[in-house]
């Protein structure tokens, strides 16, 4: 049997394939940030898939944390119950396991959905003040709030206060957002964080703030729930976040506890260069793996099966997010175990659909 549809296990969790559906946002929220019937369809399909993981899209911790109006929140208890209900749907049987990705999108929050225009709202639009790790703005925006040492400790108690709803909401994994120019990428990035304070200046001090809400999130999220990290692992600009400052920021996570690390790029700048193609990001996947020991996901174009099980099989990633590719073709999973050498789990309902299952009497 191919790798991709090997099992891999985070701690108590073991996954049933090495198949992720990446977070990917849906802008499709209710009021207030509550779950709405487009989210039970859009990850029941994902819960049907055939994937060993899928990951709910970037949930902000606080109001101000949301990419726009229409984005999902988990600051409020009033969100446990929509949560769960995504959660119990993959529970049934062939449903696969299901994380969510815990956010604050920073500087670049209170936008329009990309269907719109992505344009940054007023507060006559319905938009809100927002927040960066100095007061450094994204170009073309306004200067974020750049927050005190009591304003940091109430976004870090935002933080656990999120991951005791997940835990009551019923996920299997946490991954914390740490990538594409939102809040703790802020931190993270010499191009957003123009502190002089602890939580500033060199290397060390810019990932201080990011590694102390992850160690708070370890300590409150149950021992045996795997608990990983998206990170920009370049921002193809000059003088930004490179691929060196990611080894060492994966190295200090793993240190810390974390289960894997999900690498991706950019986000930060809109000055950034990127050369784009299947497999784009993999060697990031492959240096980090190799050099912190921390298992890593593999993110990027990869949704060529053969493409994606080469990886793998070349030991450049542990697990493989798709996620446009999800969308555009919900039953990947089931496409590439056709044609690559694996089984896949598909809901009774579905059987009778199934290549292998033609000749059985209907």
């Amino acid at each position: 049997m191919d790798l991709l549809f090997q099992p891999f296990t985070l701690r108590d969790l073991t996954l049933p394939n090495r198949i992720v559906v990446s977070p990917m946002a849906q802008y499709s929220a209710g009021n207030d940030g509550h779950v709405t019937d487009w989210h039970l369809m859009h990850y029941g399909t994902f819960a049907a898939s055939g994937a060993g993981l899928t990951v709910l899209e970037a949930t902000a911790v606080l109001p101000e944390g949301r990419v726009s109006p229409n984005c999902l929140g988990v600051w409020d208890d009033a969100h446990i119950a929509g949560l769960k209900r995504v959660v119990d749907f993959f529970r049934r049987p062939a449903g696969g396991m299901v994380g969510i990705q815990l956010a604050h999108a920073g500087r670049k929050a209170s936008v329009a959905p990309p269907w719109t225009g992505v344009d940054a709202l007023t507060s006559k639009d319905g938009g809100w003040a927002i927040w960066g790790a100095s007061d450094c703005p994204y170009p073309g925006r306004e200067a974020p709030i750049a927050p005190s040492p009591a304003d940091l400790e109430r976004i870090a108690d935002a933080y656990v206060a999120a991951v005791g709803r997940a835990d009551q909401a019923g996920f299997d994994l946490i991954e914390l957002h740490c990538a594409h120019g939102y809040f703790l990428n802020n931190f993270l990035s010499p191009l957003s964080n123009t502190r002089q304070d602890e939580w500033g200046g060199d290397r060390e001090g810019r990932m201080r703030y990011p590694l102390e809400i992850f160690r708070r999130l370890r300590a409150a999220w149950p021992a045996g729930k795997p608990m990983g990290v998206r990170i920009s692992a370049t921002e193809w600009v000059e003088n930004g976040w490179d691929l060196e400052d990611s080894v060492v920021f994966s190295q200090r996570l793993k240190d810390l506890g974390c289960d894997y690390v999900a690498l991706s790029s950019g986000g930060t700048s809109p000055d950034q260069k990127i050369a784009v193609g299947p497999g784009y990001q993999v060697p990031f996947s492959e240096e980090v793996r190799r050099r912190s020991g921390i298992p890593t996901v593999a993110v990027g174009m990869l949704s060529d099966p053969q493409l994606a099980n080469d990886v793998l099989e070349a030991g450049q990633a542990d697990l493989i997010a798709i996620g446009r590719g999800m969308l555009f073709n919900p039953r990947w999973a089931w496409h590439a175990a056709a044609e690559l050498q694996g089984t896949m789990r598909v809901p009774p309902p579905y059987l009778r659909c199934h290549p292998s299952m033609r000749n059985l009497p209907r």
